[in-house]
């Protein structure tokens, strides 16, 4: 178990990044903070310290949001739509541009909850936390090549999912 003290200095080093990771998945601030707590929270019931912490933290934010993302597909009880919250007026862009950057995202989140674990972690190590092929091969403990194949793959399903998504009524 760890100390208070240690919990604290995990929580004030990698809160930041446990809480970017989960919202660029989820698109919800406040998603984003549930699964921060809840990773440190299950950190904090381990028995044993974990080794590299930070690598834990990281893909515990990614691999729950993904999981809050398929608990949502699966209950069906909140539309992606309600549960987006994505602040864009910054940017100055038209109501109709970020209406339209807001439905391509929730689709994407569903597309993304509706693939194999490996294969959403994969996606989101790469396109969404912007790491190269060799960092998400190194992260996922397999080859380049097993990387490559998965996100061509991957991409394929996802191109033709959000084809499916787009063209269904809401």
């Amino acid at each position: 178990m760890h100390s208070t003290e240690s919990l604290s200095q995990l929580f004030h080093e990698h809160h930041r990044r446990v809480l970017s990771a989960a919202y660029r998945i989820t698109g919800s601030m406040a998603d984003a903070e549930d699964v921060a707590q809840s990773v440190f929270l299950r950190l904090s019931g381990r028995a044993t310290p974990v080794g590299n912490a930070g690598s834990y933290l990281y893909r515990a934010a990614i691999n729950g949001a993904l999981d809050l993302l398929r608990r949502r597909r699966a209950a069906a009880s909140e539309p992606l739509e309600q549960a987006a919250d994505v602040a864009s007026a910054a940017r100055g862009s038209s109501p109709e541009a970020e209406a339209s950057g807001r439905q391509l995202g929730d689709l994407l989140r569903l597309a993304i909850s509706e693939l194999p674990e490996r294969a959403a972690e994969m996606f989101t190590l790469r396109y969404l936390e912007e790491m190269d092929n060799a960092e998400v091969a190194a992260w996922m403990g397999t080859s380049k090549a097993v990387v490559a194949v998965t996100l061509h793959q991957t991409r394929s399903k996802l191109k033709k999912r959000l084809t499916e998504l787009d063209r269904t009524p809401r």
